[in-house]
């Protein structure tokens, strides 16, 4: 990409993935934001608790950041944006984005809406960050500090979009869908499909054996997005599970959601159902009777899901924007690139982990999330952790809490994963990247950013189910409950799917944690609770979830808390947590120190602020690098 200047004019030369027009001021970050769970479509504003842009709306402005991460949801969200008038104008990556871009290319194909989407090269990106709080224009590829000339570009809104100059080879089946042989509903999927594989580099559409699809999460424009494919005759080519969905499908009424609210969720549901979709509503598929194997070539939707199918069955799926997995699942065809391709499977990333002694289920979320902060788009190898033995649930918080700080679609693990029996098998050609090396120091801070600098606080509902609990999570908690009392002022909800369900039930362990005083909750999870089943009352939520405890803040609007399993029923029953870590997490060198400068951080909080003595305390601790915790 070039850049040009004229007098004082800067313009820099993009990618036109979406191509349009727009000036607006600039909303510019140097971080990854994941649109689902990050920014709420309803208001347009950025709910990511964690993220620079935090408070920040997005209506009438020109978006630049480097990227999306986390949930596949995002497109969806962009979708909802558009439609509901409140989304940016025109968004600016610093490489190919393809969950954000898919939202665009699908309110642009079904609705008529859309925004100009341009990706600069990484020393043009830097600079346009410099512009935030001003100006910006773009037209096409260009991208300036100045108004650009009417015929510097095309400037279209909606500009026509010819296949024939996709490098994207079809069979003469694929071209029988593009002239309606199979309706309109597959029509319409196969060209953004075709859209989506030229974005890729795809050169060619490949087969998938089964898909998961996770578009039935409502809002207005996903509603619409899922009864228009239905009514356009749209049916699902290949065997396909759904999704959970934002409601109890069988208990809604009874558990006082809005009727009008609940009824919508219904009919998109149905709509999903309708085209061929299995009643499964589940965020963890791979539980499922119909997980793929080794090898598969799949189409699945929901982050965590498509982290576990990669890393650890070793099936083959995108990390699908939501609605592409449907408009797979519409045709059975998908672009054949990035993970489906064998080269492009191996690591580029070594991280070398120092596991504490001891561990228990709380490091799998934490260690997740650490690494996929550190990871970012890259494939990691992790190395460390042969020793270990983690279980199937290990392996879907660790997959959760990955996929939520990374936007990487898979990883691997030495020896644990079935792709990396060593880390030479892992790495293209056997070349092993520099390792970068984690430890217990970088594990405890993870820890102190889900909990707050570690503060004891009050507990007013124990969040358990995201993703969706296993029969055999639901038998350890049911352990940990004998012989123990609920605190009354203290919710405790679980949320799985209908299959998982019925074993625990079955095998008695729902009856036991009803008794201590757990509600359960099918089809639907946390990502999509609100109040009433979040008391009103609730002022701080803990759970053991990397996942939710990153999402829930901006989600819900509470504080929260994390710990293990075994912390989240103490906290059941003394309505408090101490804020303390865990015992694998309390033998790091110098930590008694640096929860002495965590207090001196503080003081300034409760003191008058102008007591410089503490101000220079708090600016040299920074500088002595206790990276992480401040």
């Amino acid at each position: 990409m070039t850049n040009m200047a004229m007098s004082e004019q800067r313009i820099f030369r993009g990618i036109p993935y979406v191509t349009g027009a727009a000036c607006a001021t600039l909303l510019a970050a140097d971080l990854e934001l994941s649109f689902w769970g990050g920014v709420d479509p309803r208001t347009g504003e950025i709910i990511d608790r964690f993220h620079p842009l935090s408070g920040r709306f997005m209506k009438d402005t020109i978006l630049a950041i480097p990227g999306g991460r986390g949930s596949c949801g995002g497109s969806v969200i962009m979708m909802e944006l558009i439609l509901n008038g409140l989304g940016p104008k025109a968004l600016i990556f610093e490489r190919r984005e393809e969950i954000i871009t898919l939202g665009v290319m699908v309110a642009e194909e079904l609705f008529d809406k859309t925004a100009a989407v341009v990706t600069l090269n990484p020393e043009d990106f830097c600079e346009a960050l410099g512009w935030d709080g001003k100006t910006v224009h773009i037209r096409g590829e260009l991208v300036s500090d100045a108004p650009l000339k009417a015929d510097s570009a095309n400037g279209a809104a909606k500009p026509t979009i010819d296949l024939n100059n996709f490098g994207v080879k079809l069979t003469d089946a694929d071209r029988a869908i593009l002239d309606g042989a199979n309706g309109e509903a597959a029509k319409i999927s196969l060209k953004i499909i075709i859209r989506m594989a030229d974005m890729m580099g795809a050169k060619e559409l490949m087969d998938v054996s089964q898909a998961h699809v996770d578009g039935a999460w409502y809002g207005p424009g996903s509603n619409a997005f899922g009864q228009r494919l239905r009514d356009w005759d749209g049916k699902f080519q290949v065997p396909t599970t759904i999704n959970a969905l934002n409601v109890d499908q069988k208990r809604w009424r009874l558990l006082g959601i809005d009727a009008e609210f609940g009824s919508a969720c219904d009919e998109l549901a149905k709509a999903f159902v309708d085209m061929g979709g299995k009643i499964s509503f589940t965020c963890a598929p791979y539980l499922l009777e119909t997980a793929p194997r080794l090898g598969d070539p799949i189409a699945w939707g929901e982050s965590n899901a498509v982290i576990y199918a990669n890393s650890v069955l070793g099936a083959r799926t995108l990390k699908n924007p939501n609605m592409l997995e449907a408009f797979i699942a519409l045709t059975g065809r998908a672009p054949k690139a990035g993970v489906y391709v064998d080269e492009n499977r191996f690591a580029s990333t070594w991280l070398r982990v120092t596991p504490s002694e001891g561990a228990d289920d709380s490091f799998w979320p934490i260690l997740g999330y650490a690494l996929g902060a550190i990871a970012t788009t890259h494939i990691p190898v992790i190395t460390g952790l042969e020793h270990l033995k983690p279980s199937n649930d290990d392996f879907k918080a660790f997959s959760a809490a990955f996929a939520t700080s990374s936007s990487a679609p898979m990883l691997h693990m030495v020896n644990l994963t079935p792709e990396a029996p060593t880390l030479e098998a892992a790495c293209a050609n056997g070349m092993v990247p520099k390792a970068i090396d984690v430890d217990s120091k970088d594990l405890y801070a993870i820890w102190d950013e889900f909990n707050h600098g570690s503060e004891p606080r009050e507990i007013d509902l124990v969040s358990f189910g995201n993703p969706h609990f296993s029969c055999r999570e639901m038998k350890e908690v049911a352990r940990l409950c004998q012989g123990r009392t609920k605190n009354d002022n203290v919710s405790v909800i679980v949320t799985c799917g209908r299959a998982q369900y019925s074993l625990a039930s079955q095998a008695g362990y729902v009856g036991e944690l009803e008794k201590f005083g757990v509600q359960f909750l099918q089809d639907t999870c946390w990502c999509s609770i609100e109040e009433p089943i979040i008391p009103k009352n609730t002022r701080t939520i803990m759970t053991n979830s990397g996942k939710y405890i990153h999402y829930g803040p901006g989600l819900t609007g509470r504080q929260f808390a994390f710990g293990s399993l075994e912390m989240c029923v103490d906290a059941a029953c003394t309505g408090k947590t101490t804020g303390d870590p865990p015992s694998w997490l309390q033998e790091i060198p110098g930590l008694p120190v640096i929860k002495m400068l965590r207090l001196l951080l503080m003081l300034p909080n409760y003191l008058h602020p102008d007591w410089s003595i503490l101000t220079c305390v708090q600016v040299s601790v920074k500088q002595i690098n206790i990276k992480f915790l401040f």
